[in-house]
């Protein structure tokens, strides 16, 4: 039975979620919105549609929200030639391929944004496919994403483990049946991850990549 390890990409892969932050900061000031970094922190990880519903609630104007991603996007873009991998990021998706795992991103990128992303990875070669929000009605922490990311590489819920950096990923993996393994790479505390449904919590993907024979991941 093949298996399959299914990763998030910001703050899991990729050292991008405080510039997510600081975009959605000033796309809100710039719309006139005092929203707190720390709040936004906390949002990172849903899709642009529920983040600013999250932050806003459902008294605000709708007719802002896609200006509100549109600046979001054009801000955050301004980062593409120097989004960050994550220490060990690379090594680690290798390295459970060569183990037999069929490698998904489960993501809320899409367009440029993932494409510059899987340039910061540089593992396109042992990367099967990838799921974001784009392709599914619900975003994390709804179970579709992880749904359709199983569904591209043909490997049940069982057989599966989902690693992500917030409690969304926590949410929707708990939700689709699937193991969670948390890393603290995206500012999250350990507390809200376990709570959330983390099975294992590690610092960071080398940390993972260390234990990987302790892990759910183990050979």
């Amino acid at each position: 039975m093949p298996r399959a390890a299914l990763f998030d990409v910001d703050g899991t892969l990729t050292d991008t979620n405080h510039l997510h932050v600081v975009a959605w900061w000033e796309a809100f000031r710039q719309a006139g919105h005092a929203v707190a970094m720390r709040k936004i922190h906390r949002a990172i990880g849903l899709s642009a549609a529920d983040l600013v519903a999250h932050l806003l609630g459902d008294a605000r104007d709708r007719d802002e929200d896609e200006a509100l991603a549109a600046a979001h996007d054009t801000l955050y873009g301004t980062w593409f030639d120097r989004l960050p991998a994550l220490d060990g990021a690379q090594d680690l998706l290798r390295t459970l391929a060569g183990r037999g795992w069929r490698i998904v991103l489960a993501t809320s990128a899409g367009g440029g944004e993932l494409k510059a992303l899987r340039r910061a990875i540089d593992a396109d070669e042992v990367i099967a496919g990838v799921a974001s929000a784009d392709d599914v009605e619900a975003g994390k922490p709804a179970p579709e994403p992880v749904h359709q990311a199983l569904e591209l590489v043909g490997v049940p819920a069982a057989e599966a483990v989902f690693v992500g950096d917030t409690v969304w990923d926590m949410k929707a993996a708990s939700a689709a049946g699937v193991r969670a393994v948390a890393l603290l790479s995206g500012g999250i505390p350990r507390a809200d991850l376990e709570e959330a449904g983390a099975a294992a919590v590690y610092d960071d993907p080398a940390g993972l990549l260390k234990h990987l024979d302790s892990s759910l991941l183990a050979a």
